[in-house]
């Protein structure tokens, strides 16, 4: 089969005197040798099983841009072929936000409209003696394929007779059979060093209902044989996939030329999104929302479009960031400062000023005219801005200012209020602090200041300058918001990388609520969905999913992005002090630094690896990078899975367990083969085992060997999920205990977690976490409830 792909030296030199991307270089030369006879068709071909992600963002600007830049034709093809994931709120939810992006496609198709059309081609394919009907089951089919170091072996069915084969396929069609009772494979090389190659299944049976087809269909279509002859189908000339999609190439090619398409659409893959501070794994993202980590898949702080749209950042702003990074064929991690950047770069053009103080502090003038006001006249846009448009603010004796605006002890080079101290209220006059009220707590409550008004419009007649100028909103005009100040839901560059759980990285910080935010009277009439800069904090974004919540509720301002990173600001703080830790203890070593790119340091080869551990089995990459830098954990994880679908589950006890265990021995050297391992991880899912059994039985397996199962029977390291057990074990401790259980019911809820610990030093560690917090939550009452 001759090799159609780019050449990557060809494409690095033409790429760097054209200034094209080695995607957009392959268009124009198939343009010019009339490949496709002068046509340039693309497609964006979503699951419909989950929301879109800025990750996504990159595909579609990229599909879609390729063939506008042609004159050409772009598909939304929802690529449907697994019946028990998908659903028709994705799919609505997919349309819009390639809509919102800017984008139209010429077609809107499903996987689905073509299954009559594939199962015909999967016919010709076995009847060409190129497929056949194999009924190993999964784990010997995946013993059978071999592993990246050891060729696969030839099923005993690989020879089947085409028509026996093509009377086995009809009865899948028919339904005659159970799930997993047979497959479809495709004859290609079971010796291949693409393990893609090793005749990949191209139909299972699988009895479910299809959200569009019903259940007319009781077989569907593998990944790899209904995307390639969908974009057949389709006349799909450049099908642009992300990298973990390079070694689905070889399959894609022998599909289309086995059935004969001509011309026929090539494959081309580019580096998917991977952005700092951010996780974009379906898994992990699925994950926020059921744990109430974040309040649903359009909570402003996820990556999600729907996220993103409503935290107010403009499809404009998300199109130029992908275009700056451009496309490229090696993985890396984009700085998420630089998408920062493009949403302020498109907001500074789209958002009128206004100002807004987020945390009030009463600020009394003195000697302004009791009861009196006036207006100030203030333009919406700064002089660097092309547009025109003011608005009058009300001036009066009673104002609001940021709290953080004043300090009464203020640090050397302060620039804002403090006692004596004179400042500039921005578009007003000079102000001084005269007296600082304070409440019974001590806390700053009022400033009572007085205003030279000779200093109207911000200058003054004797040339004086104030230290700063400060912000601030008329007390009596003044409209009450609530203000959503988001931030980065993670605190770590790469989330999950080193020893630290993804999840415990999360931000604190990542929202705060202003509820009594006070902004100035313009902004009143504001439509939802309307942009805003709030001088000197920020962009915001009035938030259209809440403003149906009353006619008395506030309005509530998302903000998008700070005016400038101050999360830089914050890192280099942290490090300085850091910096100055040390200097102060030399004898503590510093820890080693965080990788920044899970990927350095792997070949090409491991790169793609990663990326379709990433894909395929929706872990997060710095995981799968640790799998796919180690062909023997890697082999193991894939034949692990292929036993039991818990791909995260297997995934963490191969890299927090026996990666730890293997730094003094090699794996042929421990009691951990994949069929144990997969063993351990569901007896733990089921709840058979405790976390804390399901060590001890790997400790059992790694020094002694041994299937899981019979380790635990052996050892008694069932997990104990009997309540009437587990309550006579609750109500001893307790009776053990007299005096913390009272303060316990007494509503002293920190002794919830000693009690807990109690109970399961009782059982060793048996007993079930969940049932004992919930009989100690019953004892306990209303106080105990943490």
């Amino acid at each position: 089969m001759a090799d159609d792909t780019p050449n990557p030296a060809h494409d690095s030199a033409t790429e760097a005197t054209s200034g094209l991307d080695f995607i957009r270089t392959r268009v124009e030369e198939d343009l010019a040798a009339g490949t496709h006879g002068g046509r340039v068709a693309t497609r964006f071909p979503p699951e419909p099983n989950g929301y879109l992600h800025i990750g996504h963002a990159k595909s579609i600007c990229l599909n879609f841009g390729v063939a506008d830049e042609h004159g050409g034709t772009c598909n939304l093809r929802f690529d449907d072929t697994n019946p028990l994931t998908e659903d028709m709120e994705y799919v609505r939810s997919i349309q819009e936000d390639v809509r919102w992006l800017g984008f139209q496609w010429d077609e809107l198709l499903h996987a689905s409209d073509y299954f009559e059309r594939l199962y015909e081609c999967a016919e010709r394919l076995v009847e060409d003696g190129l497929a056949y009907v194999d009924s190993l089951d999964e784990d010997e089919i995946q013993d059978y394929r071999g592993t990246v170091i050891q060729p696969g072996r030839e099923s005993p069915h690989r020879d089947r007779p085409v028509e026996e084969n093509l009377d086995l396929l009809r009865r899948m069609r028919a339904g005659e059979f159970r799930d997993g009772a047979h497959v479809l494979r495709a004859k290609i090389d079971m010796t291949s060093p693409n393990m893609k190659m090793r005749d990949p299944l191209l139909y299972r049976i699988r009895h479910a209902e299809h959200y569009r087809t019903g259940d007319d269909w009781p077989i569907y279509p593998m990944y790899d044989f209904a995307h390639p002859l969908s974009d057949a189908f389709e006349d799909i000339t450049h099908s642009l996939c992300t990298l973990e999609f390079e070694n689905n190439r070889e399959v894609y090619d022998w599909l289309v030329e086995a059935l004969g398409f001509s011309p026929r659409p090539y494959q081309i893959e580019f580096a998917r999104l991977n952005l700092s501070y951010t996780v974009l794994s379906k898994r992990r993202l699925l994950h926020l929302v059921e744990e109430g980590h974040v309040a649903g898949w359009d909570d402003p702080r996820m990556p999600t479009l729907a996220g993103l749209r409503r935290r107010g950042v403009t499809p404009a702003s998300i199109r130029a960031f992908c275009d700056a990074i451009g496309v490229a064929k090696s993985n890396s991690v984009v700085d998420v400062a630089q998408l920062e950047h493009a949403i302020r770069d498109d907001l500074n053009h789209e958002a009128p000023r206004v100002l807004c103080v987020l945390d009030p502090l009463k600020v009394t003038l003195t000697n302004y005219p009791q009861g009196g006001s006036e207006e100030l006249e203030a333009p919406y846009w700064p002089h660097d801005i092309p547009k025109e448009g003011s608005r009058t603010l009300p001036f009066s004796g009673e104002l609001w200012i940021e709290r953080e605006d004043f300090s009464e002890d203020p640090p050397k080079g302060w620039r804002r209020l403090s006692p004596g101290e004179e400042v500039r209220l921005r578009y007003g006059y000079f102000i001084r602090c005269d007296e600082v009220v304070k409440d019974e707590a001590g806390d700053v409550v009022e400033l009572r200041c007085t205003y030279d008004p000779e200093t109207r419009g911000g200058s003054s007649p004797d040339g004086r300058k104030p230290a700063g100028t400060i912000h601030w909103v008329s007390a009596p005009h003044a409209v009450t918001v609530e203000a959503r100040l988001y931030d980065r839901l993670f605190t770590d560059e790469m989330p999950g990388s080193g020893d630290v759980p993804y999840i415990e990285s999360l931000n604190p910080g990542s929202l705060k609520v202003r509820s009594d935010a006070k902004v100035e009277p313009s902004v009143a009439g504001a439509e939802a969905g309307s942009h805003y800069q709030f001088e000197r904090n920020g962009y915001f974004y009035l938030d259209p999913a809440s403003q149906g919540e009353g006619e008395d509720a506030p309005l509530v301002f998302n903000r998008t992005v700070t005016l400038r990173d101050a999360w830089a600001k914050r890192q280099k703080e942290e490090e300085r002090a850091a910096t100055e830790r040390r200097r102060r203890q030399p004898e503590t070593p510093a820890a080693p630094p965080k990788p920044k790119d899970p990927l350095a340091g792997l070949s090409p080869d491991q790169v793609a690896t990663a990326g379709r551990y990433e894909e395929t089995y929706g872990l997060p990459l710095d995981e799968a990078a640790i799998l796919a830098a180690g062909p023997e954990v890697g082999a193991l994880f894939e034949k692990a899975v292929a036993v039991y679908d818990d791909a995260e589950g297997i995934a963490n006890w191969i890299i927090h367990e026996l990666l730890a265990v293997l730094k003094d021995r090699e794996l042929e050297e421990v009691g951990v083969d994949h069929e144990g391992l997969a063993e351990l991880v569901r007896l733990q899912d089921d709840g058979t085992i405790s976390s804390a059994g399901a060590k001890q039985v790997f400790e059992m397996m790694v020094e002694e060997g041994g299937r899981p199962a019979d380790i635990v029977e052996e050892k008694g390291l069932a997990q104990v999920s009997d309540e009437a057990e587990l309550e006579a074990e609750v109500d001893r401790v307790m009776e053990e205990n007299p005096d913390e259980a009272e303060r316990y019911r007494g509503g002293e809820a920190r002794l919830h977690g000693w009690f807990v610990g109690q109970v399961m030093r009782a059982t060793k560690g048996a007993a079930d976490p969940e049932v004992v917090n919930r009989l100690l939550r019953q004892r306990a009452g209303a106080g105990g409830d943490d």
